[in-house]
């Protein structure tokens, strides 16, 4: 009976005590709030209505009555960047550089935004150098980061690598994806200088570094063929099924080509039909109709559209459907039916385009690295209707 009443009289002591500490708590805060400057206060506001201009006003206030602010530097820094005010931005922080007093940290941390500063104003030279002194710092992977996106913009793939091999050999993830990525840049280069015999190293490297790439597989089927050897391209080509079964599209008018090349063009156009029905897509439907027309004729090409436009309706089907009904239709109704695919096509060309899964850019054409977050491998290899319809 005595424990609880001892313990009865002690919640209001600790009730006093904890009010006690919050007194000294709200005291030293008020205290605080007093010494810093009322334009401080002032520009906050004006941050959080939404009203970046006055504000900056109330803080570059502020830095000229106090210069030794350099928080408020780095806050003025920054908000001048995101403004698109890099000069001004870059000025701000090489002030604080200027500074004799500043510890170590902060004369780090404006390295840094100095680095972001070049980099925001496309000055990449003075970017990579400010970033190359910060890799051995605290800053390390934020300048490492850095420097992998410089590279990327400046095209410098052998550069790109070594930046992502240090990236993933520090902890911040895989990304063999991406440094495959970079050999098959580099493989492509020596394609488009007719070296197909440098690139075949580096094609092979890309692969050991991920295995799944078609694109790797597909770029090693292209050297393959520069080099003469038809046969082996086309085994090459055919991996890359393996990989990745909707990437087959990228590679479907190589294979119809390679196999006409060798005098078996029904191989290579059973072969797109067995994609085909694994994977619908427009584009392998548009190269295994142009195929089945040359080889087997009007009627069984209009029946390959038929057939696939039952199983898979698209606007962009109906375009090939009409396409197709043009070529055996009587001369009498080929203009009235032509005026109808007009108007289809016109509406199919809204939907005939890729997509990003990252941030949603649309384009006309495929692409490896996305033109608007410069992500890789984030276009599917399918058009937009293709992705409604499969959703």
């Amino acid at each position: 009976m005595e424990f609880e009443i001892w313990w009865l009289l002690s919640i209001p002591i600790f009730f006093g005590l904890g009010w006690i500490a919050a007194r000294i708590d709200i005291k030293q805060l008020l205290s605080e709030s007093r010494s810093l400057p009322k334009g401080y206060f002032k520009g906050l506001n004006f941050l959080l209505n939404e009203q970046p201009d006055k504000a900056i006003d109330a803080f570059i206030e502020i830095v000229r009555l106090d210069p030794e602010t350099a928080d408020l530097h780095f806050a003025l820094g920054n908000l001048f960047r995101r403004r698109g005010e890099t000069e001004r931005a870059i000025r701000m922080h090489q002030n604080l550089l200027l500074r004799p007093d500043l510890p170590a940290e902060q004369q780090m941390q404006a390295q840094y935004e100095l680095g972001q500063d070049f980099l925001k104003a496309g000055l990449l030279d003075r970017a990579e150098e400010v970033f190359q002194k910060l890799t051995e710092t605290p800053y390390s992977i934020q300048a490492r980061r850095a420097l992998l996106e410089i590279f990327q913009r400046e095209k410098e793939w052998q550069q790109a690598i070594e930046a992502a091999e240090a990236l993933q050999n520090s902890g911040t993830g895989n990304r063999n994806k991406q440094i495959a990525q970079f050999y098959c840049e580099l493989a492509e280069d020596e394609l488009v200088n007719r070296h197909p015999e440098k690139a075949i190293p580096l094609l092979e490297t890309a692969l050991a570094t991920d295995r799944m790439s078609a694109r790797a597989t597909i770029l090693y089927g292209d050297a393959q063929l520069a080099m003469g050897n038809t046969e082996e391209a086309l085994n090459t080509w055919r991996r890359v099924e393996k990989q990745s079964i909707s990437h087959t599209v990228l590679v479907a008018q190589r294979l119809m080509d390679g196999y006409q090349a060798v005098g078996r063009p029904q191989e290579g156009i059973s072969l797109l039909k067995s994609y085909l029905a694994e994977a619908a897509s427009i584009d392998l439907l548009e190269v295994v109709f142009q195929a089945v027309l040359k080889e087997n004729g009007i009627e069984a090409a209009n029946t390959l559209v038929h057939d696939e436009l039952r199983r898979t309706p698209t606007l962009l089907g109906l375009d090939k459907l009409l396409e197709a009904q043009l070529l055996v239709v009587p001369p009498e109704i080929r203009q009235d039916l032509s005026f109808v695919r007009n108007l289809v096509q016109r509406y199919a060309s809204k939907l005939s385009r890729y997509k990003c899964d990252h941030c949603g850019f649309e384009a006309r054409q495929f692409y490896w690295q996305c033109p608007g977050c410069h992500q890789w491998e984030t276009y599917p290899p399918r058009r937009t209707e293709e992705l409604k319809i499969s959703a």
